[in-house]
């Protein structure tokens, strides 16, 4: 059950394919939602209609000290700190006065559960639609910031690649490639369509479920560099997976650094999730073989943000 990484690709090659899968200038030039733009009223409504239960959950990790943020790999991210501003406060002096109590949070906006804003990643000076890499300054995204994805939702999809295995969980450094999720998309019997949210379980987040942060963290099962060929073709709106780095590292491409996030983010414009809690959803989808559901995942709206917080929820 065990696979290795397909060959290595040279940036040459990378190059072409990127060419490939650009969405730039489909959505006109001054486009700053790219994938987002599939999701019609009429994909919402095909959502909607995936409803037949009405189970809902949550796919967020909570916002903690104990998320599995530790500055490593991205130097500077935190976990999120939460603090106290005012507790049992008087807002009077009478004694029937209401006294309030407040908090305060500190945190990266890519911390536990988040999107990539198109905005995260730069490829050769430019960002998604040939924006410059120079529209990210020090007060933040002028262009491609997480405000510009709008609402999320739409019909959610789970390809869940570990039960299609025959595994709790991936081992690690499994590849996820495009013909993986072309077997398990046939095995389930559900086509991912247009418009689509895709949901990639690999069961990693199971590390994190049992207080296994390091667990979590170690080279773990992740897109290959060839799975944004099959979000282009099923021309789906957005990706999340339940690990933290979202693809193989080190990655199968000659001197490119995270290739799938300059595919996804850079050329298509498709927004990317990561750390998203999937077993309990997975384990209602296995249970009656219905793998499509109302997802609605929309950032909180931070302008000028290159990520987005979110509590995405999955109504079956």
């Amino acid at each position: 059950m065990t696979k290795e990484a397909g060959d290595v690709v040279s940036a040459a090659e990378f190059g072409a394919l990127a060419g490939k899968l650009s969405n730039w200038g489909r959505w006109g030039a001054d486009d700053q939602r790219g994938t987002l733009n599939f999701v019609t009223r009429a994909v919402v409504r095909k959502g909607a209609a995936s409803v037949v239960t009405g189970e809902t959950f949550s796919l967020a990790m909570p916002l903690s000290l104990a998320s599995p943020q530790d500055g490593t790999g991205v130097p500077g991210r935190i976990n999120p700190v939460r603090t106290m501003l005012a507790v049992n406060t008087p807002m009077a002096a009478s004694p029937d006065a209401c006294a309030y109590s407040d908090d305060i949070v500190v945190t990266p906006t890519q911390a536990a559960t988040h999107w990539d804003a198109l905005s995260h990643c730069s490829h050769r000076g430019v960002l998604y639609n040939g924006f410059p890499a120079e529209a990210i300054d020090a007060t933040g995204a002028t262009k491609l910031g997480i405000e510009a994805a709008g609402s999320v939702v739409s019909r959610g999809v789970l390809l869940d690649v570990a039960r299609h295995e025959g595994v709790d969980r991936l081992p690690g450094r499994f590849p996820v490639t495009r013909a993986v999720l072309e077997a398990v998309e046939e095995a389930q019997g559900t086509p991912v369509e247009e418009g689509d949210i895709l949901l990639v379980r690999t069961g990693q987040a199971s590390y994190f479920l049992a207080g296994d942060v390091p667990g979590y963290r170690r080279p773990v099962p992740a897109l290959d560099h060839d799975a944004p060929v099959y979000f282009h073709e099923r021309r789906i709106a957005a990706v999340a997976i339940d690990n933290m780095p979202m693809e193989l590292i080190p990655a199968g491409v000659d001197d490119v650094v995270l290739p799938v996030h300059v595919l996804n983010l850079v050329m298509m414009g498709l927004l990317q999730g990561q750390n998203f809690v999937l077993e309990d959803l997975a384990a209602a989808c296995a249970a009656d073989g219905r793998y499509t559901f109302l997802l609605n995942a929309t950032p909180e709206p931070f302008p000028r943000s290159t990520g987005g917080l979110v509590n995405p929820v999955a109504v079956r």
